[in-house]
């Protein structure tokens, strides 16, 4: 998400929900995490069968080439992918295919690959890839849950310190897993049935997500770029959970409403559909570059209410124009991200304590400049894709603390009129979704009336 003066954690990662048909805007990883079965290969180390070196013995293998330069953290992981197919045209779309599921199943398991392959011998990477191919025979007894997970020390500790040993076991299974591929149907031009129906008559295997009024699930991986459904603007892709933040903003036909962190524009767009075109959505965010990414969704959505508002930073003095003008403002914060790790594995190991406490004083200023754009009886919703704790209650309770004047309006009573169905109901006020509970990307949201002047 981006924001107002930069896009803290999720520099390291794809917006989900971007300009192309793929939720994370990278090749798709397509693979699922380690499952266990019958022992332990024998064998870690070595090429892949099918990608060996060149038969002369000579050359490095590209997939290994590769993988150790993803491995480095230098840049994120879908970008270095798309340098490597650019530089390898000749490879057809199975193998591009199988070269990404197995650059993201690796960044996935990690820390338990890298824990296994010590009993291996020949390059890191090759080990590595080795296990990839076996994971399906991976036995993992005894393993520490940590290493098993494949999740960082700081991160397995925060979310044990606050999950029951089974319910981590279950986010941390459901993090290594691929995510799903979800569409939002766009209500200006279409129904969801009549949606759904154009892409089962285009070969997309897919059904309405009762989770979300207008959400649709699609099987497999399949071309939507190319369906008439897509070129014509009667959907996008966004995670149902993300679609949920834009349910939970509410907005009516006709008001005035901030989208303070816009970044490419989903939530954007999405905000503009619910109000059927009508008012007026700002879509803030200090990269023109991301806010030029807008501009052909917004052309296919067919959207006329939504205009582009570059900012220097939260403090930009140009905001004094919407100050207690607006109707609703969404802050969908600059975060970790360690929500979306099914999306962005690398996340996980870019991501450090250190970067967190960074983020959480970056939000507030955020959060703090949007609020004072909202207009008495006005809607303010702060959301984060991240499941620590620092970065969601922990802002709400700082902004509470220091802001009078606003109440909490519970998400849950929200959404249920929205359309929305949420299984297992929310608990508390605010919404918190999981992918082990509710099959989406891990998202954080609250929603505030302000009652003060």
């Amino acid at each position: 998400m981006s924001s107002a003066s930069g896009r803290g954690g999720r520099t390291s990662g794809p917006r989900q929900g971007g300009s192309g048909p793929r939720q994370g805007g990278g090749p798709r990883p397509g693979g699922a995490g380690p499952r266990q079965g019958a022992g332990r290969p024998a064998a870690a180390g070595g090429p892949r069968p099918g990608r060996s070196r060149t038969q002369s013995g000579a050359g490095p293998n590209p997939l290994e080439t590769l993988l150790a330069e993803v491995l480095k953290f230098e840049w994120p992981a879908d970008g270095v992918l798309r340098r490597f197919f650019a530089a390898h045209r000749e490879m057809g779309a199975r193998d591009r295919a199988r070269v990404a599921e197995t650059v993201f199943d690796v960044l996935r398991n990690r820390r338990l690959y890298a824990h296994l392959a010590q009993a291996g011998t020949g390059p890191m990477p090759a080990r590595l890839i080795a296990l990839s191919d076996a994971r399906d025979r991976i036995d993992t007894a005894g393993v520490r849950p940590e290493i098993r997970l494949s999740l960082p020390d700081w991160l397995y500790t925060r979310l044990a310190a606050r999950l029951p040993e089974a319910q981590l076991e279950a986010l941390g299974r459901a993090l290594l897993a691929s995510a799903p591929l979800d569409l939002r149907v766009n209500p200006m031009k279409a129904e969801r049935d009549v949606v759904v129906a154009a892409l089962r008559a285009a070969g997309v295997e897919c059904a309405p997500l009762p989770l979300g009024p207008l959400a649709i699930r699609v099987q497999g991986k399949p071309a939507l770029e190319k369906t008439e459904a897509f070129r014509q603007g009667l959907a996008e892709v966004q995670d149902c959970g993300s679609q949920l933040i834009a349910h939970l903003v509410a907005p009516r036909r006709g008001q005035t409403v901030v989208d303070f962190c816009a970044g490419a524009g989903g939530k954007t767009l999405a905000l503009a559909a619910l109000m059927r075109g009508t008012g007026q959505v700002f879509a803030c965010d200090v990269s023109a570059a991301r806010l030029q990414r807008l501009h052909p969704r917004l052309a296919r959505s067919g959207a006329s209410n939504v205009q582009p508002f570059g900012l220097d930073s939260e403090h930009d003095r140009k905001l004094d124009r919407l100050a207690g003008r607006a109707d609703a403002v969404l802050v969908d914060a600059p975060c970790s991200g360690t929500g979306t790790v099914r999306r962005n594995p690398d996340l996980k190991w870019r991501m450090n304590e250190a970067a967190i406490a960074e983020l959480t004083t970056k939000q507030r200023s955020i959060l703090e400049a949007a609020a004072r754009l909202v207009r008495p009886g006005g809607v303010l919703v702060y959301a984060t894709c991240s499941l620590l704790d620092e970065e969601n209650d922990g802002v709400r309770r700082w902004f509470e603390q220091t802001h009078p004047g606003w109440r909490c309006d519970p998400a849950g009573e929200v959404l249920q009129r929205q359309g929305a169905r949420i299984e297992p109901p929310l608990e508390g006020d605010c919404l918190q979704l999981r992918p082990d509970l509710h099959g989406t990307d891990a998202f954080y949201a609250v929603r505030w009336i302000r009652e003060g002047p």
